[in-house]
């Protein structure tokens, strides 16, 4: 399974680390699945996914001993159910969702408490960082016992909790306002999601700051494969609420208009046993209408070999209309020297308007992609011209060093002027 918030979270250690700064990064609940150095690889895994599970469950196995929790949650029942995963369906975890957000009072307690126990024994830290406000219930305990700041990196919550039945929705809603009064300081990845968490968990703006995600450009080249017939592509996991039968959708009117004969579409990205269903029903729609051969799907690749696709295309288009908080594919897209084709909503004006990387679309439907779309390649001089442009933009402002001495920046402020801790 890919993880976004685990590459961002991978990366920005990497650049911290690099920049001299010293960085323990602690995975939560299942082994990282990344494309490069892992650099947790010392550090064990807290809020081990099988007994988290089990806890929620079972009021027996809570009060279980703890080298039953051991056994149960070893490495390898813990490789067997990374394995199983799938996307998490929000709709099927909203009373996990919310003993986690309880945290203390959670039934997940003893996880806390066998994370703080174990942080006691490192170097006190100067601040604490959470990887996504789903985490937020652990915030309170942690200032409490190791006495540092804490923040609160933000991604793509907000869609996630809103999929979520309503009377789940509302009380994880209120319980996160409530507990993001722990929090010194949110930081969004966009100004549109900064908005809409500061909205969603009643914050004031001085609260939530907003820097860009960045990217490792090591391994992006501007050289590119001479693209005749040219390629479509999508890139980011293989699911509905990114899009991706809306794009098969708009290349089946494209390939039946035929304005752009020979057009070929490239679909790469995560793919895991919960997406696989979706898949093969795009397949088997693409083979209806006798185009499937012009399709090639590329699931789970490696670093290199998710450049090398990128490479490959004209365009890119990932036109997710959920809410999306940043899109990591956008930015990787335009290392690569691809222009982008996107829906106009969420972050994706504010990338395309600070890249100058592409086009934004009225996301109505289908027909308005292939029309976007086909207006990007009829005109390849010019969509490669902006490609490049935006290159020079992303690699200034959108890299993972950029991300990471804005950080600094801000940590160093908390470090020197730390909020109160609250009282229990």
């Amino acid at each position: 399974m890919y993880c976004g918030n685990c590459f961002r979270d991978n990366a920005l250690v990497a650049a911290l680390r690099k920049a001299g700064h010293e960085v323990t990064m602690i995975p939560l609940y299942l082994p990282f699945t990344l494309d490069e150095e892992n650099q947790a690889s010392d550090t064990p895994i807290f809020y081990n996914g099988v007994n988290v599970y089990l806890e929620q469950k079972s009021a027996l196995y809570r009060a279980a001993p703890r080298w039953l929790h051991r056994m149960v949650g070893s490495d390898t029942m813990l490789g067997w159910a990374a394995k199983q995963v799938g996307k998490t369906r929000a709709e099927e975890v909203g009373d996990l969702t919310i003993s986690m957000l309880r945290g203390e009072e959670g039934h997940q307690a003893r996880e806390l408490e066998e994370l703080i126990d174990w942080l006691k024994t490192q170097p006190k830290p100067d601040v604490i960082s959470l990887s996504n406000s789903l985490l937020l219930g652990l915030a309170h305990r942690l200032k409490e016992a190791i006495g540092a700041p804490v923040v609160c990196l933000l991604q793509n919550e907000a869609p996630y909790i809103d999929s979520m039945p309503e009377e789940v929705r509302e009380e994880v809603w209120q319980i996160m306002a409530e507990r993001a009064q722990e929090i010194d300081r949110f930081i969004a990845p966009s100004a549109f999601y900064a908005g809409r968490m500061r909205d969603k968990l009643n914050l004031p703006n001085e609260r939530v700051a907003v820097i860009h995600n960045g990217i490792n450009h090591d391994g992006y080249s501007a050289e590119r494969v001479a693209l005749n017939p040219p390629v479509i592509g999508f890139f980011s996991r293989m699911c509905k609420d990114k899009g991706l039968d809306t794009l098969v959708d708009a290349f089946i009117k494209m390939k039946q208009d035929n304005h752009i004969p020979q057009l070929r579409l490239k679909i790469g990205g995560g793919c895991g046993p919960g997406d696989e269903p979706f898949v093969e029903r795009l397949r088997d729609r693409l083979h209806a209408k006798a185009l499937l051969g012009d399709v090639e799907f590329h699931p789970n690749l490696s670093r290199a070999e998710k450049q090398a696709f990128l490479k490959s295309l004209s365009v890119l288009s990932v036109p997710a209309q959920f809410g999306e908080s940043f899109g990591f594919y956008v930015i990787e897209a335009l290392a690569a020297g691809v222009p982008v084709v996107q829906p106009h909503c969420a972050s994706f004006p504010e990338l395309v308007e600070t890249t100058g990387g592409g086009r934004v679309y009225d996301h109505e439907g289908p027909e308005s992609l292939a029309a976007a779309l086909e207006g990007m390649l009829h005109n390849p001089t010019e969509a490669k011209a902006i490609g490049l442009k935006a290159r020079e933009v992303v690699r200034e402002i959108f890299s993972v060093e950029h991300m990471a001495e804005q950080m600094i920046d801000l940590l160093d402020g908390l470090v020197s002027n730390p909020s109160p801790i609250p009282e229990a």
